[in-house]
């Protein structure tokens, strides 16, 4: 049958075409773009995890800074505590020169005036150092527990904590109370001699992170409250562990009531000096001066515990800047790996859709040709007419 309002030629030819520029438009849109998927259409699925990946890799990349700024917050911290620690020595070097009975009094009264300036000043250190307009130093952050939690992941609760203690000797507001109180004065010698008897009493209610204070004699401890048997430390408890870290005391003896610590002179008419402080981790030097030969060995035993409380927590702080760079180095890591991953789902391969355009390119000009062909071949009717 011959006829001329239906060309079948024409109308496979005219389709082939069109599919086939469909397929050119795609390949010249992925070499343009880079991107094998620039629609669903091209491959849902694909899609899909790619842009699961992109949630991943941007949360990575954001997680290596994050990481990077909580070393740089520690860092400050710690620096700060570099100061802390020089004048700490510096207050214990001025202790050990003002123990020597070759100063008179004036010459102890003008060494305890630097000494007590330089307590003022780390006060004010640990009050005023911060990070990003954040006091970091006094414990005053993450409503007093001073825990900073550093996202270092892609995903929710992916975090590095670290606490970083009240480091000045002032008094804070805090839970848990210690009182000392003498109950009974040393006197002595003569028949009307009599022991001196003091106690501290721990009160309050005791909450995570409190620290106390106790200096009796020539010892001095301070405590920071933790998990007891229950989930904080009971007054009991508190009270305990004060009488472990302050050790055998040189002239008194120590007994224990639940809260209550009870010191006892060995002796009439030998003292002991006594006092307690809730306060930050330095509370141990908070009352301590260098006026006395006697004030000047307590604050010497004092100062021992502050700084080794110092150097513990700038310990803490390395340990946990060192954790966080091998954090950061791991995320920068596992993101380079998840874009190398999803190039592979979401990149163009070029040598792949080069070709693909050579070919539907020639597909195309011959798909014209072949379709003038078709349109052509009906001519032949008119051949017919005449």
């Amino acid at each position: 049958m011959s006829g001329i309002n239906t060309n079948m030629s024409s109308i496979l030819a005219k389709n082939a075409l069109q599919s086939n520029e469909r397929a050119m438009s795609t390949s010249m849109e992925r070499l343009s773009t880079g991107l094998r998927i620039n629609s669903a259409k091209d491959d849902a699925a694909g899609l899909a995890i790619a842009s699961k990946m992109t949630s991943q890799i941007r949360g990575l990349d954001q997680a290596v800074r994050n990481a990077n700024d909580g070393v740089s917050l520690i860092q400050t911290a710690e620096g700060a505590l570099v100061e802390v620690d020089n004048m700490l020595q510096r207050m214990r070097e001025l202790a050990v020169q003002s123990a020597s009975d070759t100063n008179v009094t004036a010459d102890r009264t003008a060494l305890n005036t630097e000494f007590g300036k330089l307590r003022d000043e780390i006060n004010r250190v640990g009050a005023n150092t911060q990070w990003n307009g954040t006091n970091i130093l006094n414990k005053s952050f993450s409503s007093g527990t001073g825990t900073f939690k550093f996202q270092v992941g892609a995903n929710a609760a992916q975090t590095i904590d670290i606490t970083i203690g009240n480091y000045t000797s002032a008094s804070t507001s805090q839970g848990t109370t210690a009182v000392a109180t003498t109950t009974t004065a040393n006197s002595g010698p003569g028949a009307t001699a009599a022991a001196q008897v003091s106690t501290v009493t721990i009160a309050g209610t005791p909450a995570l992170g409190d620290v106390i204070s106790v200096t009796a004699g020539d010892k001095s401890f301070t405590h920071t409250v933790t998990a007891g048997a229950a989930a904080v430390q009971t007054v009991t408890e508190i009270a305990a562990a004060i009488n472990t870290g302050l050790g055998t005391i040189s002239g008194a003896a120590v007994t224990l009531n639940a809260g209550v610590m009870t010191f006892t002179a060995s002796t009439a008419g030998v003292g002991f000096d006594i006092s307690t402080s809730q306060a930050g981790l330095l509370g141990g030097i908070r009352s301590t001066s260098i006026t006395s030969q006697a004030n000047s060995n307590t604050a010497i035993a004092a100062l021992d515990v502050a700084i080794a409380t110092v150097n513990t927590g700038r310990s803490e702080m390395g340990a946990t800047m060192n954790r966080l760079q091998y954090a950061a180095d791991n995320l920068a890591n596992v993101s380079a790996n998840a874009t190398e991953s999803r190039g592979r789902i979401l990149d163009t391969d070029y040598a792949a859709e080069t070709t693909e355009l050579a070919r539907t390119q020639i597909i195309s000009q011959a798909g014209t040709a072949m379709l003038a062909q078709a349109n052509q071949m009906k001519q032949t009717v008119l051949s017919l007419l005449k």
